[in-house]
């Protein structure tokens, strides 16, 4: 039995008024959805209220979940949709505090640039790619930095991410392209690279 199928059971149980079953449910996506959160959300408490009140939100809501999209991606458009009202609540844009690290950077093409063997010019290059990966990802409009993250951390496929979007698969394709096309141009006067090359 696939994810889907065991989260679909749960949902079934808490949809008949099983609150364990739904805690279950929290239990397993909690830590995801809360570092989803956080790439809109600075502040770490803000982070936790954040992602109670989107559990909130999809408790109240579960009786209209059709299982027509996996759990996860439906908890996540709620999660986004949180955190967005969270920060226009607070009238201002939404910050990021993305810290890719060499681990979550593999997601990038030619990203054994940062794996490279550890020397000093090696440890500052790698900062100075990370520096300009997290610059360019913080300036990127919320629509493609979204995209880019459920894609590159989250390893959502470009159909869960339209589900949670809530926006068609070419959008989704052409938000990611945008996005990685913005930050390999951030990049090429680092890593000397021409234009018709990305990384």
């Amino acid at each position: 039995m696939g994810e889907k199928e065991v989260d679909q059971q749960l949902v079934d149980r808490a949809q008949r008024g099983d609150k364990h079953a739904f805690e279950l449910l929290v239990t397993k996506y909690q830590r995801r959805l809360a570092r989803l959160i956080s790439r809109f959300v600075r502040d770490s408490v803000e982070v936790e209220d954040v992602t109670q009140d989107a559990f909130i939100k999809a408790y109240r809501a579960l009786p209209t979940f059709r299982g027509e999209s996996a759990f996860y991606t439906w908890l996540y458009r709620i999660g986004i949709n949180t955190a967005k009202n969270h920060l226009q609540a607070l009238k201002r844009r939404a910050p990021t505090t993305t810290l890719f690290d060499a681990e979550e950077s593999e997601g990038f093409e030619d990203a054994e640039l940062l794996h490279e063997v550890s020397t000093p010019e090696n440890e500052l290059m790698s900062k100075q790619v990370v520096d300009v990966v997290n610059s360019s990802l913080n300036e990127l409009p919320d629509d493609l930095r979204t995209a880019l993250t459920l894609r590159e951390i989250e390893e959502l496929s470009y159909e869960e991410i339209a589900a949670a979007m809530n926006c068609p698969v070419g959008t989704v394709r052409s938000r990611i392209f945008r996005a990685r096309e913005t930050i390999a141009t951030n990049l090429r006067p680092l890593l000397g690279t021409s234009k018709d090359k990305r990384w």
